[in-house]
């Protein structure tokens, strides 16, 4: 059966990835931060059975994808969407759907990745499941591209230090004196797993707050809980990684120590200075590419304009990469770009 389709708009407006056997594709549904309700399996495994190969892939940003959809069959996958559409970005991600049969509208936001955060693992300083649904609606729909990842403490299970946006969770750790017994176990525990700020001093322990990057190993290895998690959840903000390959890159620190309320305000002006940069075309490029067209300066300019920072936050003065980027045969070392 022969069907015409506009793939450029499948792939684009429709979650759909185009497949190597010719007139398929798969579908792929997004779950912010990796957790959905379990009865939307069932909607899963009814998809991939009734309009694929029978197959699931789990993918690297914490998809549902279902492989072998035919493309007469786009329209009947996307009423079955519905389910996906409703219970995830309209009930938990309040996200405006206009018509939730009609399937994923954009794709310019990647699904935003996280770990599973303090709502599960010991190490989480923030609720990073709740954070990535909050983010959604700003995230999806838009037809530009930026990958967010979210990591709940500096161990950054996420990788978010390899993504356009990667948000980890930094805690300010607040010292009770007359509780330190001074057993060592925090400092060895900063010594092997963290920075090594702590040390001890005639029997009491001692940091360098300057050096501490708000991980929470001191709390975890405290047995009388002199050391704990102030309650204000705060961000360390990276920018511009990815993985390429010819030049892949680690993100760098935009901002640290800031609050929610600031990223919310943050991510809009990307989006607005992504538009700028590309001149109203959303062509997929790495935020990195477009900080590189452009210039730090410039960029930290437009995303910061209007926002009011929290007391206490960090944003990079300059930011520089080196890498290694190749020019036909010849070998080119780039100079670093602060400006």
């Amino acid at each position: 059966m022969s069907v015409d389709i506009d793939i450029i708009k499948a792939r684009a407006q429709n979650e759909y990835r185009l497949s190597k056997v010719r007139g398929e594709a798969m579908i792929s549904v997004r779950i912010p931060g990796g957790i959905l309700p379990a009865h939307l399996l069932s909607v899963a495994q009814h998809i991939a059975q009734t309009y694929g190969n029978g197959l699931i892939h789990l993918t690297t940003r914490q998809k549902l994808a279902m492989p072998g959809i035919h493309y007469e069959d786009m329209d009947k996958v996307n009423a079955e969407l519905e389910p996906f559409l409703h219970d995830i970005e309209m009930e938990l991600c309040d996200v405006e759907v206009a018509d939730p049969k009609a399937g994923y509208q954009a794709i310019g936001g990647r699904n935003i990745v996280a770990c599973q955060g303090n709502q599960i693992c010991q190490k989480g300083n923030t609720d990073t499941t709740g954070m990535a649904r909050r983010l959604e609606k700003l995230i999806y729909p838009s037809p530009y591209h930026l990958k967010v990842v979210l990591a709940g403490c500096p161990n950054d299970c996420a990788k978010a230090t390899m993504t356009d946006l990667g948000i980890i969770g930094v805690a300010k750790i607040q010292f009770n004196e007359q509780r330190c017994i001074g057993c060592g176990a925090c400092v060895q525990s900063c010594q092997h797993h963290a920075v090594g700020c702590l040390a001890l001093k005639n029997g009491k322990v001692v940091k360098e707050n300057g050096a501490c990057i708000g991980c929470g190993e001191c709390v975890l290895a405290c047995p009388t809980l002199a050391w704990q998690r102030q309650p204000q959840q705060l961000y360390q903000v990276r920018l511009g990684g990815r993985t390429s390959k010819k030049t892949p890159r680690v993100g760098k620190i935009f901002l640290n120590w800031v609050t929610e309320e600031v990223i919310t305000q943050v991510i809009p002006n990307i989006f607005a200075f992504e538009k700028e940069m590309l001149g109203g075309k959303p062509i997929y490029l790495h935020m990195g590419h477009l900080i590189d067209t452009g210039g730090y300066l410039r960029f930290k300019e437009r995303v910061l304009q209007d926002i009011t920072l929290n007391s206490g936050a960090f944003v990079a003065q300059r930011m520089y990469w080196a890498e290694d980027e190749y020019v036909g045969n010849t070998h080119v070392q780039p100079a670093n770009r602060g400006a």
